[in-house]
């Protein structure tokens, strides 16, 4: 699209350059290619009737002629650089996209170069047991609380970046953000589940983080932190609301 409104301000260009406007001191004017002042006449290539014509110099309105001649010209260079400036911006987008993998999940912007977050393995505890969340075949969750839990107290991934980049590539249209996650005792939680009685509705808790999110293209985004994130453990998200299909790319900022 950019592309095509270049093609057209390029050809507005062209034709302003061919078409300059001999203001008369009556207020009128003649669509000329070029002229030029010669004595007490000027001569100049009428575009409209395709040959050259003079005219008393006394009935032309030089300054004006000049000076929107100039601003046009001043008009045309802008024009030009925000093309320009339009096209960088678009390289610079495509060449982001095409950097990151076409396979769903969650990349990290590690300078120049594109990393693969590895997704954690989850788990589900409650007060009588701790199984994996399988997200296409999800456990049965029972009636209570429940925690969707990562083994150990720290992530392998360890982040320098306060406010790191991350392009998410989503396997479906679901939810998705960086949440904080607490530590305990051999353990991170992640979320916090609550099964209500009869209607076994799920309504999930967890810390989320403000974050920008910008779309690239379909069903890919990227998103980073509104403001930078303090020392601790986090986690990339991605789930869809009460479903308990959560899935989490875990990391630590240091």
């Amino acid at each position: 699209m950019i592309r095509l409104i270049g093609l057209v301000l390029l050809a507005s260009a062209a034709l302003w350059a061919a078409t300059v406007r001999l203001y008369l001191k009556d207020g009128n004017y003649h669509l000329v290619r070029e002229y030029s002042v010669q004595g007490d006449r000027v001569r100049y290539y009428s575009t409209e009737r395709g040959e050259w014509e003079e005219i008393p110099l006394s009935l032309v309105d030089v300054k004006r002629t000049e000076s929107e001649s100039r601003a046009e010209a001043e008009q045309q260079r802008k024009d030009a650089a925000e093309m320009s400036a339009e096209e960088a911006v678009e390289r610079a987008e495509r060449d982001e996209r095409e950097r990151v993998p076409q396979e769903a999940g969650v990349y990290m912007a590690d300078g120049k170069e594109i990393r693969t977050l590895k997704q954690a393995e989850s788990k589900i505890a409650n007060n009588k047991r701790r199984s994996v969340l399988k997200v296409l075949t999800p456990i049965p969750v029972v009636t209570g609380k429940s925690t969707v839990e990562l083994d150990g107290e720290r992530s392998a991934t360890v982040l320098d970046a306060k406010r790191p980049e991350f392009y998410v590539r989503l396997s479906a249209e679901e939810r998705f953000g960086i949440v904080k996650v607490t530590s305990k005792k051999g353990a991170r939680v992640v979320q916090k589940w609550t099964v209500i009685p009869v209607s076994n509705e799920l309504i999930e808790e967890q810390l989320d983080v403000e974050v920008f999110r910008k779309q690239l293209a379909d069903g890919l985004y990227k998103m980073w932190p509104m403001k930078p994130l303090d020392p601790g453990e986090y986690a990339v998200v991605q789930y869809t609301q009460g479903k308990g299909n959560v899935q989490v790319w875990d990391f630590s900022v240091r």
